[in-house]
């Protein structure tokens, strides 16, 4: 009997051990998405680390204990690929809303108003696009759409509602698309050299790649898409998983307090200078309706 009772304890902990090696307070781990977006994300260079993002991330990392936290540079379509997968758990800082990543993204509220994009040129090629002008907004759909002119954009990657929809409307032929981690700076590349004359994107984020190419600002004129808003706004996306939803509730209540005091001012310095106080007095009024 005695033998047969310690038989009996030694099964008992033996199916216990495992749970017993756990750790007291095993915690999920959040696996945040980044790719070199500048000025957001910057990955290599001189400024490496001194992104936007790249500093709201420890901020935000730092006020949720409740998680492990691993940081995954990866592609765009890898990121999307990630971001799809409901037994992932896994989370973007940068993404715009759209209603396609809706359907996969729980998105946070609001983080960051940025300036939206716009058209791309090098000043010898102003004098093709003046008929499109209204001030300084060009007509992006007539001017794609009358003329042989094509557009260099970055596969895959969103523009904002906005934008996105007047690309939709125009045939596949008048693009030149760029794949690739590299993307917006080939393109950027390819303008210089003269097999692309129009680029759509981020003033500040053409601002960064041509200086960090040794090109000069001065060659290059920026012009806003008319019938666009000034504005678009990054948000958090994480995984439509509970966990993804649950991680959203708490990033939603740290936000507001970083979005007013510390997103705004790591922006700003990277516009133009001319721009950097009125952005600042604009964002106070950002979300003022969230």
């Amino acid at each position: 009997m005695r033998a047969a009772r310690c038989l009996c304890h030694l099964v008992l902990l033996c199916g216990l051990l495992p749970a017993l090696l756990q750790p007291a307070s095993a915690k999920e781990r959040i696996f945040w998405l980044v790719r070199d977006l500048p000025p957001f994300t910057i990955l290599e260079g001189p400024e490496k680390g001194q992104g936007v993002i790249d500093q709201l991330l420890p901020l935000l990392i730092r006020q949720m204990p409740e998680y492990d936290h691993s940081i995954l540079r990866v592609n765009r379509a890898r990121g999307i690929q990630m971001l799809q997968d409901p037994k992932s758990f896994t989370c973007d800082p940068t993404p715009l809303w759209t209603p396609e990543r809706a359907e996969y993204v729980r998105f946070s509220v609001p983080s960051l108003g940025v300036l939206s994009g716009g058209l791309v040129l090098r000043k010898e090629s102003e004098a093709l696009v003046a008929p499109y002008l209204d001030g300084q907004e060009v007509d992006l759909l007539n001017l794609l759409s009358k003329t042989p002119l094509k557009l260099g954009v970055v596969a895959e990657r969103s523009y904002g509602t906005q934008i996105d929809a007047i690309l939709r409307q125009l045939p596949d032929t008048a693009f030149s698309r760029h794949y690739g981690n590299d993307a917006t700076a080939n393109l950027l590349q390819m303008q210089q050299l003269g097999r692309l004359r129009m680029v759509l994107g981020y003033w500040p984020e053409v601002r960064y790649l041509v200086d960090l190419q040794g090109g000069a600002l001065a060659d290059y004129q920026f012009h806003p898409v008319k019938g666009v808003n000034r504005y678009q706004f990054l948000h958090v996306g994480c995984s439509n998983s509970e966990l993804g939803r649950e991680a959203i509730a708490h990033i939603d209540q740290l936000l507001p307090a970083l979005r007013r005091d510390v997103l705004p001012g790591l922006y700003a310095r990277w516009l133009d200078p001319a721009l950097q106080e009125d952005y600042l007095e604009e964002s106070k009024r950002f979300f003022e309706d969230h």
